[in-house]
């Protein structure tokens, strides 16, 4: 598809982000300024349906646009993906009246979407067990209800303007797991201060801790997590992998944009990259749109790893033909663009864990 650039589809935010990009990284002053911005630009109803409140289009059109968001931020785009992510969870869910209710203000960017989901994706690949346990109390008025206790130590997105974060919980009555959205002012929840991380500091990101939380049936985004998060996986890595496509597109344009000399130094590893982008990039939206990797999601982690590794290339070339001035604060974005290209592989699923559940894959078929 062909990419639109954020100052095209947004110039508004395109500007905010460029005038901003360093201190939302370095800093946390800016954190409750992002989604309301991405909520003005109308992003985030991109590839949700018009009935539903959405601009419709499609989910690889959603990965476009968080795409065009990382070129500029990648702290935004990380913002931007656990919000669309979290739509999507309702849009796939059966809860009726848990999506209209609260939908519109996800849309809008008034309420944040947190998908706490990375630990329940690792349980899907039997990477680890699930962190987050659900009790049953039995019925109030025919209205099921849950004790809930665990904890998350890494959640981005928790606005403390106001949130609903997804878990999933295994049950102790034997129940199968099942998914719910935690509202930020639920009694026996608590947010833990902002996490002291190095790059994307103004991303919300945060640890949720459940200590004898009470929710009933309203709050449930599915009873089923297994199959859920099989048809939403998809779309969770898809949507991810925007982040990298935007990266690795800025940094090879500050190669293009680099001395003519810079540039004819690197023009075939500057080819490479870019032709391989394309490619990696159209056989991800391809994958997205026909829903092939549904069934096979090996293939969606090859294209995940494989764009890591592009990021990081495409990244140290920058750094190679911006020279001595990249090194200067306040002279390029190459600094920031390294920090948050160190963030790529570690993104729940990490690079390491996808490697190592292809490695069983392909032992299992080996078998």
């Amino acid at each position: 598809m062909n990419a639109l650039p954020l100052a095209s589809r947004a110039p508004a935010l395109a500007a905010w982000l460029d005038e901003h990009a360093e201190a939302i990284d370095a800093d946390q002053d800016l954190a409750a300024q992002i989604l309301p911005q991405l909520g003005r630009a109308q992003l985030l109803r991109i590839g949700v349906p018009v009935n539903l409140g959405g601009s419709d289009g499609t989910t690889v059109d959603a990965i476009d646009a968080i795409a065009g968001v990382a070129a500029h931020s990648l702290a935004a785009a990380f913002v931007f993906w656990g919000q669309r992510t979290f739509i999507e969870y309702l849009l796939h869910s059966p809860n009726e009246g848990l999506r209209t209710r609260w939908l519109p203000s996800l849309l809008s960017g008034e309420l944040a979407g947190a998908t706490g989901l990375s630990n329940a994706m690792k349980y899907l690949s039997s990477l680890e067990s699930l962190q987050m346990n659900a009790t049953p109390l039995g019925d109030t008025d025919g209205i099921r209800q849950w004790t809930l206790n665990g904890s998350l130590p890494w959640i981005t997105n928790l606005r403390r303007e106001g949130f609903l974060a997804a878990a999933a919980f295994d049950h102790s009555d034997g129940a199968p797991p099942s998914i719910f959205a935690l509202p930020h002012d639920a009694t026996g929840l608590t947010r833990s201060d902002d996490l002291d991380l190095i790059a994307l500091r103004s991303s919300n990101t945060a640890a949720l801790r459940l200590d004898g939380a009470v929710l009933d049936s309203s709050w449930q985004i599915t009873d089923d997590a297994r199959n859920f998060l099989v048809r939403v996986r998809p779309a969770f890595l898809g949507l991810q992998c925007g982040m990298s496509i935007g990266l690795a597109r800025r940094a090879l344009a500050a190669v293009e944009a680099s001395s003519a000399a810079a540039r004819e130094a690197v023009a075939d590893e500057a080819a490479y990259l870019t032709n391989e982008l394309d490619v990696l990039s159209q056989r991800l939206f391809d994958g997205v749109q026909h829903g092939t990797f549904l069934a096979t999601p090996a293939a969606l982690f090859e294209v995940r790893i494989a764009l890591a590794a592009l990021v990081d290339a495409a990244v140290r070339l920058e750094v190679q033909t911006t020279g001595g001035r990249g090194y200067l604060r306040g002279q390029s974005g190459s600094a920031r663009r390294t920090r948050e290209a160190a963030f790529v592989p570690i993104v729940t699923p990490s690079i390491v864990q996808l490697k190592n559940q292809l490695a069983q894959h392909r032992q299992t078929k080996a078998a």
